[in-house]
Order: C-alpha cells, then sequence, then structure tokens
C-alpha cells in the first residue's frame, strides 16, 4: 500500500477482473481478441496505406477515413494488449499510473470517433447538396482544421476527466469489474464523494453525443431532401452509394449506444458497461475496414492496387 497525498489514494494498483473469472474460458477469450484485434490492426493499416499511396484518394472524405482508421486501431490498442498480457501472464494487476493513462486515452479514441463521424457526415453533405461550391467549401485549410478539432476536442474531454478522476479517494477497494480501466468503473469504484464526477461525466457525454449526432441528422435531412429532387433513379441511387459506408458505421456506433446504454439492461445489469466497451473498442473498429472495402468501389481499387504491389515487391528484388 502508499499514500501518495499528491493523488489523494491509498493505493499503488488496481485489479482488473477481465470479461470472466471462469479459467476455462480464458484462453477461447484470448484467442478471439487477438484474432480481432489483429484484423482490426491490419484492415486499419492497409484503409491509411492505401489512401497515403493512392493519389486519387487524397480528397476530404478519405482524409477524415484515414484518421478515423487511425482512431480505431488506437482505441483497440489502448485496452486489448494489456488484457491480452494479463490472461498470458496470469497476472490481473495495474498500475495506478497505467490505469489513469488507459482510461485517458480510452476516451480519447472513443471522443474522436464520435467527432469524426459527424465531420464525415457534414463532408457528404456539401459533396451532394454544394458539389458546384464542393473545393471551395472543403478547400485545404478547412479539411485541415476539421481534422485537427476532433483530436484537439477529445483531448480536453478526456483531460477533464482525467483530472477530475485523479482527485478521487479509492481507499482499500482497487478491484475493477472490467477488462481494462473505464471511467464508470473508477468513479464506481471510489470511497469519495464523486458527484462532481458524475455530473461532469453526464453533461459532458451528453454534449459529445448530441452535437455530433444533431450535425448527422440535419446533414442527412439535407441530402434525402435534395437527393429526392432527382428525377432519374440512377442518379438517386449514385448520390446515396457514396453515403452508403458511412451510414452503416453510424447505424452501428450509435445503435451500440442505444442498444447498450437506452434499452432495459439483462439479468446481469453490471456486464453492460463491459458490452458497451467491448463493441466500441473492438468490434466497432473491427468492423469498419470491411464496410468501407466492400461497399467503396475506390477503396477496393486501391487497396487491389495496394495488395498487387506488395505481391510484385519479393519479385523485383
Amino acid at each position: 500500500m502508499n499514500m501518495d497525498q499528491g493523488n489523494q489514494t491509498t493505493i499503488s494498483e488496481f485489479i482488473l477482473l477481465g470479461l470472466s473469472n471462469q479459467v476455462e474460458k480464458q484462453k477461447l477469450i484470448f484467442v478471439i481478441f487477438l484474432s480481432m484485434y489483429l484484423v482490426t490492426v491490419v484492415g486499419n493499416s492497409l484503409i491509411i496505406l492505401a489512401i497515403g499511396l493512392d493519389i486519387h484518394l487524397h480528397t476530404p472524405m478519405y482524409l477524415f477515413l484515414a484518421n478515423l482508421s487511425f482512431a480505431d486501431i488506437s482505441s483497440s490498442s489502448t485496452s486489448v494488449p494489456k488484457m491480452l498480457m494479463n490472461i498470458q501472464t496470469n497476472s490481473l494487476s495495474i498500475s495506478y499510473e497505467g490505469c489513469i493513462t488507459q482510461m485517458y486515452f480510452s476516451i480519447v479514441f472513443v471522443v474522436i470517433d464520435n467527432f469524426l463521424l459527424g465531420v464525415m457526415a457534414y463532408d457528404r453533405y456539401v459533396a451532394i447538396c454544394h458539389p458546384l461550391n464542393y473545393t471551395n467549401i472543403m478547400h485545404p485549410r478547412f479539411c485541415l482544421l476539421l481534422s485537427v478539432c476532433p483530436w484537439a476536442l477529445s483531448n480536453i474531454v478526456a483531460l477533464t476527466h482525467t483530472l477530475l478522476a485523479n482527485q478521487l479517494i479509492f481507499c482499500n477497494r482497487n478491484t475493477i469489474p472490467h477488462f481494462f480501466c473505464d471511467l464508470a468503473p473508477l468513479i464506481k469504484l471510489s470511497c469519495s464523494d464523486a458527484m462532481i464526477n458524475e455530473l461532469v461525466k453526464f453533461i459532458v457525454g451528453l454534449s459529445v453525443i448530441t452535437f455530433p449526432f444533431a450535425l448527422i441528422l440535419f446533414s442527412y435531412i439535407c441530402i434525402i431532401r435534395d437527393v429526392l429532387r432527382i428525377s432519374s433513379s440512377e442518379g438517386k441511387w449514385k448520390a446515396f452509394s457514396t453515403c452508403g459506408s458511412h451510414l452503416t458505421i453510424v447505424f452501428i456506433f450509435y445503435g451500440t449506444i442505444v442498444g447498450v446504454y437506452f434499452f432495459p439492461s439483462s439479468t446481469h445489469p453490471e456486464d453492460t458497461d463491459k458490452i458497451g466497451a467491448v463493441l466500441f473498442t473492438v468490434v466497432t473498429p473491427m468492423l469498419n475496414p470491411f464496410i468501407y472495402s466492400l461497399r467503396n468501389k475506390d477503396m477496393k481499387g486501391a487497396l487491389r492496387k495496394l495488395i498487387n504491389k506488395s505481391h510484385l515487391l519479393p519479385l523485383m528484388s
């Protein structure tokens, strides 16, 4: 035990109980999550490489997609490797500093995903509703601003929660019923008054969800209105097809929020946070590359070129 007055805590480490306390399930969990993590890293890395190497994909839409892919890799990397290492070494501990750091970055990357989905919806709105002014509106400086703002805002949100969490007193309770240091379980674990933390979590969380979702809703109402005015069915399909991948990810992302946090809990309400965390940090980042590569003709072409190049390189050497 370590008394650190600066951090107002009497513990030096936390115990992460993981997804299951049954030993026979640990190997299965290890294999499943390792596979999902590798698919996430490889899939999103291929998208970033394809966008970077193909000059035809140097457009605002794919710039935002590259940011989303990087955020997805980072989101999974904040929690999954530590969980896999704990399973492999039969160790459940994480240091106090490691736990706070993990919480910080987990907030950063989930919030970034949320903001980027809003930015991508706005990009599709400008492309479909104002096609003649698209290059003037989405000029490089504005695109850079739209790329940087989500990162800046998400770090501000994470820093706010982290500074408040750092003031909590944890006494002798250091067991977290989760597979990583998430904000909600940490607040529940505290033995000090966490009313301010709960209030800030609610207000900031609601704002982080509401503003991007409102932008997405506004963008797609305008898109649908303008697309319905197109006389030819081919033109309508072409317009909608440019939004298909983004809409699919929006439905998965916000469907997860609604399904996990707004519907009645199951017979094990304590598992709700775990289910939500698995969906946000592991499942959704893994699905994004498949959604964009399968539904996007340009992305499929770029990935095909990238794979062909990688096959040719050994032959040339």
